[in-house]
């Protein structure tokens, strides 16, 4: 499922990269020497780190391993400091490590990306914005339909509808699994733009339907039923949405930030509606 909050299928060279890195041990005893720490071995435990700190700690020794070590693995360390300074909400600090990422030339828009959040948690919408648009350039044809939605979604998010309506129109075009989630996301720039979108029903049935109605879905099926003026549907939807995100992996809120705010904000007009009634 092509969706920010997991970003599984961007770094899934990753995660076969760090089980060829699996070195056996063998049984623990009193007199063991320590492993020989290698860039690899660095990467295997920063992967498999339970904290931020840990992760940063194993990268940043991977990375000082004397002796070099190819671009591949380099890219890798790389990204999890990324991940460790994001996960606490470091973001100049991330920036500076996505562009280390860039120049390495390994998956350059997973870097793109990389980077694009950390200026957003800069506020630095313009910088992230550019990012986008290159990671969509630049990456494979696999991978393209979630650069160009999530370039679309945060151009809708930063109330930038008219320009939102290229790249998710373009997502729709290269998407596959997701083609209901970058459907539905068209019609609501349309409705932003004061279009007329007249299949809406249909568009919330398809998305309802589909797997990529769950998780980020349940956003944008919230946002469909609010224009909808379906507000008991939208109230169920956007706080499913918001406590499932809420309980999520820190990284994964960060990332969807704007997101949040824009349901929270929806969930306290339907609530004030109430209240007025």
């Amino acid at each position: 499922m092509e969706q920010r909050q997991s970003s599984t299928r961007a770094v899934k060279s990753t995660k076969q990269f760090v089980k060829k890195a699996v070195y056996a041990e063998p049984p623990m005893t009193r007199s063991r020497p320590e492993a020989t720490a290698t860039p690899e071995l660095m990467l295997e435990k920063a992967t498999l780190a339970r904290d931020s700190e840990g992760r940063a700690k194993y990268a940043r020794r991977g990375l000082n391993v004397k002796g070099g070590m190819d671009q591949t693995t380099r890219a890798m360390l790389l990204r999890q400091l990324y991940l460790s300074h994001i996960e606490s909400r470091r973001f100049g600090e991330a920036l500076s490590v996505a562009l280390q990422m860039v120049e390495t030339s390994v998956m350059p828009d997973v870097a793109r990306q990389d980077a694009a959040r950390a200026c957003l948690g800069l506020e630095r919408r313009r910088e992230a914005i550019e990012h986008l648009r290159i990671a969509s350039r630049v990456s494979p044809p696999s991978r393209r339909a979630f650069h160009l939605w999530t370039l679309g979604s945060v151009l809708y998010l930063s109330g930038q509808e008219r320009h939102a309506l290229g790249p998710l129109s373009r997502a729709v075009r290269w998407g596959t699994n997701d083609k209901p989630l970058y459907q539905a996301q068209v019609a609501l720039a349309q409705l932003a733009c004061g279009e007329a979108v007249s299949n809406v029903a249909e568009l919330r049935e398809r998305l309802a339907d589909s797997a990529c109605g769950r998780g980020y879905g349940q956003f944008v099926l919230g946002e469909l039923a609010y224009c909808a003026g379906d507000f008991a549907a939208a109230e169920e939807y956007l706080t499913a949405f918001v406590e499932r995100t809420g309980h999520g992996r820190i990284a994964q809120q960060i990332a969807l930030e704007g997101e949040l705010r824009r349901s929270r904000d929806l969930l306290a007009r339907m609530a004030e509606k109430r209240r007025l009634a």
